[in-house]
């Protein structure tokens, strides 16, 4: 299975069976989060967490054997690149086996924080649990997808725009584009507000973030830029599944855009 169709497939896993993951599979996703990368060249310290001997929980979880983490220095693009760089690791974590969730609020984050060495100038934007799905799905998970109604997207017509904001996007103008867009679609967010928007502009699709009241701290940090960084993550891992070269850049179109709507990169198709 390749990694488009894992994001196609994935389902988010807050109940798990309590096994140990693999030694050897807990190997190859430590090794792969020392490599893992991102457009804006920003660097991500990540560690396995053993919630037992650091007091790690969430009401939300479920018997999960371990978390990871991740934490960045607050820097411009941090946001985004964190969004980028986890949901690269989340998906090759699935590709093993093993399920996963992004967890932001849900969490007792102090001790979180306290297990990373979260220092001066850091964020530690998102964990999430890692481990073998349970069979069966708890009550609180259950009532925890409900309540955001987890299995929804908003339709494609509402994400995506033909040159302007004021023309949706069809699929059949996305053309060879609508899967890569699709992947884009079914990125995980926050309560699932699905903040990003693109919009395609002859070879090269800009993404702007829908901004949403309560997501930005009193120190700037913007909970919604990591969601677009998942959004800009699934794009280039799909066109790249699909044979499509593509260049990432910052390059604000000289397009207007509605109210709480802002630019925040683009990718140049060159093949």
């Amino acid at each position: 299975m390749d990694m488009l169709e894992i994001i196609e497939k994935r389902r988010s896993v807050r109940t798990f069976n309590g096994e140990q993951i693999k030694e050897e599979d807990l190997k190859k996703i430590v090794e792969y989060a020392n490599e893992v990368e991102n457009p804006y060249g920003l660097s991500i310290t990540w560690k396995v967490l053993d919630p037992n001997k650091y007091g790690l929980r969430s009401p939300v979880i479920v018997d999960a054997p371990c978390f990871i983490a991740g934490k960045i220095a607050k820097a411009p693009h941090a946001e985004e690149a964190f969004g980028y760089s986890f949901e690269k690791l989340l998906l090759f974590a699935n590709s093993l086996g093993i399920g996963s969730v992004w967890i932001a609020g849900t969490l007792n984050r102090p001790a979180f924080e306290q297990a990373m060495e979260l220092a001066q100038g850091e964020a530690m934007p998102s964990v999430s649990p890692l481990g073998y799905e349970a069979k069966k799905m708890s009550f609180r998970e259950t009532m925890m997808r409900k309540a955001i109604n987890a299995d929804s997207r908003m339709d494609f017509g509402e994400l995506f725009f033909d040159e302007s904001f004021d023309k949706p996007l069809s699929v059949e103008k996305a053309g060879d584009l609508a899967r890569a867009l699709e992947s884009v679609r079914l990125s995980p967010s926050a309560v699932n507000k699905q903040p990003w928007r693109a919009v395609l502009i002859k070879d090269k699709v800009a993404f702007y973030e829908k901004q949403s009241g309560g997501y930005v701290s009193n120190d700037g940090w913007d909970l919604q830029k990591v969601d677009v960084g998942i959004a800009l993550s699934h794009f280039a891992i799909a066109a790249k599944a699909l044979g499509k070269k593509v260049a990432f850049e910052i390059d604000e179109p000289k397009i207007n855009t509605p109210r709480d709507v802002y630019y925040i990169a683009t990718y140049k198709i060159e093949e």
